[in-house]
């Protein structure tokens, strides 16, 4: 594929089918980031500077979705591993540090993410991909990094709990 808008450094990615998915990557990064907007839109950079130099260079392993979602999964990860570490340093180091430092909630207060956000992190996150992200759960694994069995295991463990969860709220309810 020779698009004219095709990336110098990286041949397989089109502007133009980067500009289609950009919302959604966006609305995974700002979930990444515990949806604090100028932490995703940090990442959202740092993946396009990855994309356009060609240090993460897409070979079609994948769909570009799935890939893109995946650099943002990892610059997310890096990121809060050094932010973890940093605050562990300040932890250790400062007798008077608080927890003023954590990342706040967001405020979603909606019965259905209430009971999301208890589901265990890979249950979430497969839950967020599948339909929130409009992946599939092949792709939602992929971007996880985990095996397409595993996330269906995830993604069916979640769907019991979040039933169990909202029946008994709508039992409550009657």
């Amino acid at each position: 594929m020779r698009d004219a808008d095709a990336l110098e450094n990286n041949p397989e990615i089109t502007r133009s089918a980067l500009e289609a998915i950009h919302g959604q990557v966006f609305g995974w990064a700002l979930s990444r980031c515990n949806y604090d907007r100028a932490a995703a839109e940090d990442i959202m950079q740092q993946a396009y500077v990855e994309l356009l130099s060609g240090n993460a260079l897409f070979r079609k392993k994948s769909t570009l979705k799935t890939f893109v979602f995946s650099v943002v999964q990892n610059l997310a990860r890096s990121r809060y591993r050094r932010l973890a570490t940093r605050l562990r340093l300040v932890r250790e180091h400062a007798a008077n540090a608080d927890d003023s430092f954590l990342p706040e909630e967001p405020d979603r207060n909606s019965d259905v993410w209430l009971a999301v956000r208890h589901l265990p992190v890979r249950q979430r996150d497969i839950i967020e991909l599948v339909f929130c992200r409009e992946l599939t759960i092949e792709e939602a694994a992929s971007v996880m990094g985990i095996t397409t069995g595993t996330g269906r295991v995830h993604y069916d463990r979640a769907k019991k709990a979040l039933r169990a969860a909202l029946g008994s709220l709508a039992d409550d309810m009657k």
